[in-house]
């Protein structure tokens, strides 16, 4: 088995910090969302990243020393992409064995072990579901219709649900699937959304999903599906920090190395503070600072504050600051 795993969005809705960064490589504590899935996976074969040529070498220096192979297309925008099908058919178009495919921004706590024999019980095209448990939260993902456990339909984003178990990207598919991908991709058909080509085949061959009883799954596509995964994944770590006696760090916390901490300051729980940032009479909770980040007289809740700001006097709740930014109240 063959383990592929798409990371070639450009993450549009965490914009402005994923302009410059790919969403699996953003930190989730001392980790990066590709590590806790690589981890996940990379026992199940040889792991094969599909990126775009943006973040194509930043790829190529995560896997630096592990056993993964960096596949890049030729896109450095939204704009240009080839899509996760067009891109997905391009890797199995070299590939003769059975495939375990991963979305590279999804995060779950499940041994997926579990479906990978599922899948070799039947060999035959299934994806991972998950129950969401509401109909409305439904609503926002590719919906799956079963009878017993094969899928019957599969519906991106439907109005009317019939069923809250979603498509969670993750998908094993036998060595012949690269043929039917080359066929739907010349049909001109939809090739941004892998759950559409879900739709397609599953009225052309039998396609089965496997629901998890137990554990979690955060689709990390907005600042608080993030944050939750954060809270989920992250592990205590406190580098080497300079902590003034009057400030206070409140576990979990992920606190690299060179941060400053002075004055009243309140770090945690859930911060993620990167390296070189300085807070002064700040408190942060539930949020990610990136590299070199400086607040003075602030108040950071649930939000991203990319490289290099500087904030003071401010009370941010629920926002996302891009890199170099300068803000303070008058």
């Amino acid at each position: 088995m063959k383990v592929v795993i798409m990371a070639g969005g450009y993450a549009t809705r965490l914009w402005p910090i994923t302009k410059t960064k790919a969403k699996p490589l953003l930190p989730v504590g001392k980790r990066k969302i590709i590590d806790i899935i690589y981890e996940k996976v990379k026992d199940f074969g040889d792991v094969i990243i599909s990126t775009n040529r943006r973040f194509g070498n930043d790829f190529l220096r995560w896997g630096r020393g592990k056993d993964v192979k960096v596949i890049v297309e030729e896109s450095t925008r939204e704009e240009e992409k080839l899509g996760a099908v067009r891109a997905l058919s391009q890797v199995l178009s070299g590939i003769s064995d059975d495939v375990l495919v991963v979305a590279g921004d999804n995060l779950f706590s499940f041994d997926i072990s579990e479906f990978v024999s599922y899948y070799e019980s039947r060999l035959k095209p299934c994806t991972c579901l998950y129950d969401v448990g509401d109909y409305e939260l439904a609503k926002r993902y590719g919906v799956a219709e079963l009878s017993e456990d094969r899928i019957v339909k599969f519906l991106e984003k439907p109005d009317n649900p019939p069923s809250t178990l979603v498509g969670i990207g993750i998908y094993a598919f036998p060595p012949y699937v690269a043929d039917l991908l080359k066929e739907y991709v010349s049909e001109s058909r939809e090739a941004d959304n892998i759950g559409n080509f879900m739709a397609w085949l599953c009225e052309r061959d039998e396609l089965y999903g496997f629901s998890f009883s137990e554990g979690m799954w955060y689709d990390i596509g907005s600042p608080d599906s993030y944050i939750e995964a954060l809270k989920m994944f992250m592990e205590n770590y406190v580098g080497d920090v300079e902590v003034d006696r009057y400030s206070k760090i409140i576990e979990p916390v992920c606190i690299e190395d060179n941060v400053k901490i002075v004055g009243r300051s309140m770090i945690g729980p859930y911060a993620c503070v990167g390296e070189g940032c300085l807070i002064e009479n700040s408190d942060v909770c539930e949020s990610i600072l990136f590299r070199n980040v400086i607040l003075r007289n602030t108040t950071i809740w649930r939000s991203l504050i990319d490289d290099e700001c500087e904030i003071r006097r401010l009370h941010l709740s629920g926002s996302i600051i891009g890199s170099h930014a300068k803000i303070q109240r008058a």
